[in-house]
């Protein structure tokens, strides 16, 4: 199948009920939900295989794309499709109820709720239904019952409740099973479809609106939840930060308090390539990023949650004789053993399709850095650690000042062997300088002098051998020549100050080598994997911070509003874009992407002088000066 047959990523959308998404596209069909939860296997999978992954799609007779938009300050999805008797309003959501701020055990209905609205003029409306549960990889039993369908596959049972008596609906085959059905609806009329795990009832219409108007009211108290807050580092960019803010949340396991790095698997990050992986997971990397984020946005539940997820299943890992790992489920135990779903043949033809990631397992020496640094985060917001995190942020200092001058596989999780990567040892020497501040300012138990001694021993070693004076640029590896954007984040860390030449002239060294259309790639290096990707948004966030803090604020403003333009037509971003035509790549939405975007917003809000909702960021001089005065060269 070629690619042309494939919706551009950019097209979808995303609902979502804080265990799972579903992506719908403005042609009202579903083509990605996991059933009950992120890692769960997918009911839906249109968007990785169009003949053979299933989708739920409704739309008027004849009608083409509709236009689409979220209620406001919510993650519930309207598409609205105009034809020549009327517009229907589809309304798509995951049913939440109550106060979703921080952690929530509350039970939510594993279902997608359609809610069809014919307005101006009756309308006739044609529904396909063709659930494909558990990857596609078993046949389909579908059956018809009171006033509705069920398809069971892989132990999986789906069911599509809703359709009126004397519905003319049909089982038909077409790459396997599916239900075809036409609705007449009048002017004015509503009518629900639910499809879903749960065995509910035939809903009506009216609970569908209550169960709406209850989303709604969730969606928006949590997002208005901290109402006084001074939101004015947020301008003119505030309808893009409030929907990064919204997506992050959206990403959110509300039994743990983990966050997936997408909610989707096998996006390819080049068309028709291999580097395909599954980021239904959750990453210990995202700590310091999602609370730098959270609390700027006034949501400290979420901030402390994540962290407080952290140490759970690290602990767990240490009672069972485990190193912490890289990432781990949304219910906190391992990752599965990566498989390869060979009858599934991948967004556009990009083969493998992936579930599981083997990435879990390597060794990536920058967890003890992100860790820390989040936990300082939190710290100096006035949210001591508890004991157990304390315990926690010992042991994952002491493995830090272990691992100085070892190779490992790095930020980007590459397959070509383990390397002394910069950045990681960047982030070693980011765990003992936090170490040793939470020691200083809040109290944290270790041996202090030890973190000190290796603090500066690794500093020492990233400055003589991770910069390059042939290069003038700090390089991907030690002793190496290739330029990465994870560089940029060294004087964000405060190892260097911003008008140190080095900096600077890394910085010129990404914009002239890394960045094409204003987008940074990672790297162009030899990774050991075939083909191309695209470039790396969280990265090109990375260079605005970079600009800003120098106070190069017209670069800085420029990249920043070029990567806001490209934001989709609802607000959210990939992992990836095609520099060359402006196609969305990789897993879709990206919490990465998001953060950034979040964190960039503060960086400029900073170096502009506007208002902060927190103390100083790290990178700042007001903070530097705080801690521990000029850093020396």
């Amino acid at each position: 199948m070629s690619r042309a047959e494939y919706r551009p990523i950019e097209d979808y959308a995303a609902i979502g009920n804080l265990h799972s998404v579903a992506l719908i596209c403005p042609d009202g069909s579903i083509d990605w939900a996991c059933l009950p939860d992120f890692d769960s296997p997918s009911v839906f999978g249109a968007i990785l295989d169009r003949r053979r992954g299933g989708y739920f799609r409704v739309r008027p007779r004849g009608a083409g794309d509709g236009k689409q938009r979220y209620i406001e300050s919510t993650n519930v999805l309207e598409t609205v499709f105009q034809t020549a008797s009327g517009r229907l309003v589809l309304t798509d959501f995951m049913p939440l109820a109550g106060d979703i701020d921080g952690r929530t055990d509350a039970p939510v209905a594993p279902e997608i709720q359609r809610l069809l609205h014919a307005e101006g003029g009756g309308l006739e409306v044609d529904v396909e239904w063709a659930p494909r549960p558990d990857y596609a990889r078993a046949a389909v039993d579908l059956e018809q019952i009171d006033g509705g369908f069920t398809a069971s596959a892989g132990g999986q049972q789906l069911r599509l409740v809703g359709l009126p008596d004397g519905t003319d609906a049909q089982i038909v085959d077409d790459e396997g099973p599916l239900v075809r059905a036409r609705l007449t609806l009048e002017a004015g009329q509503r009518l629900v479809l639910v499809t879903g795990l749960a065995s509910s009832p035939r809903p009506t219409a009216d609970a569908a609106l209550a169960a709406l108007r209850e989303t709604v009211q969730s969606w928006q108290g949590w997002v208005h939840k901290e109402a006084t807050r001074d939101r004015r580092w947020a301008q003119p960019n505030s309808a893009l930060v409030a929907r990064s803010e919204l997506v992050l949340k959206l990403l959110s396991y509300a039994p743990t308090g983990a966050i997936v790095a997408a909610p989707t698997t096998s996006l390819p990050e080049g068309i028709g390539g291999v580097r395909n992986w599954d980021y239904r997971y959750t990453w210990i990397r995202d700590a310091s990023l999602t609370v730098q984020a959270m609390h700027a946005l006034g949501h400290r539940a979420e901030a402390r949650e994540f962290i407080a997820w952290a140490e759970r299943v690290a602990r767990q890992d240490k009672e069972s004789d485990v190193r912490i790992r890289i990432m781990y489920g949304v219910s906190g135990g391992a990752i599965a053993k990566e498989q390869e779903l060979e009858h599934l043949e991948g967004y556009g033809g990009s083969r493998p399709v992936r579930i599981g990631n083997d990435a879990a397992m390597q060794k990536q020496l920058d967890v003890y850095g992100e860790l820390l640094d989040g936990a300082y985060e939190l710290a100096r917001s006035g949210h001591e650690p508890s004991p157990e995190v304390a315990a926690l942020l010992r042991v994952a200092a002491d493995s830090a000042a272990a691992a100085i001058n070892e190779p490992d596989d790095g930020i980007w999780e590459v397959r070509g062997g383990a390397q002394r990567f910069t950045y990681s040892q960047i982030m070693i020497w980011v765990a003992l300088a936090r170490a040793v501040q939470l020691a200083e300012r809040h109290d944290l138990e270790g041996d202090v002098a030890h973190w000190r001694q290796k603090r500066d021993e690794v500093r020492s070693l990233v400055l003589s051998e991770g910069y390059s004076t042939e290069r003038g640029a700090f390089t991907q590896s030690f002793g190496g020549s290739d330029l990465d954007a994870s560089v940029l984040l060294l004087p964000l860390h405060e190892m260097l100050p911003f008008d140190d030449p080095r900096v600077q002239s890394t910085i010129d060294r990404v914009l002239e080598e890394l960045t094409e259309h204003d987008l940074v790639y990672r790297y162009r290096a030899d990774d050991g994997l075939p083909g191309e990707e695209g470039a790396f948004v969280l990265c090109t966030y990375w260079l605005v911070d970079a600009l800003a803090l120098s106070g190069r604020l017209d670069e800085a403003h420029r990249i920043f509003d070029s990567l806001a333009r490209r934001a989709n037509h609802v607000g959210l971003y990939a992992e990836q874009i095609d520099p060359r035509t402006g196609h969305f790549l990789g897993n879709f939405p990206q919490a990465f992407s998001h953060l950034g975007l979040l964190n960039s917003a503060l960086y400029l809000a900073y170096a502009e002088g506007r208002p902060m909702p927190l103390a100083p960021p790290v990178g700042s001089r007001e903070h530097r000066r705080q801690v521990n005065g000029p850093t020396p060269d």
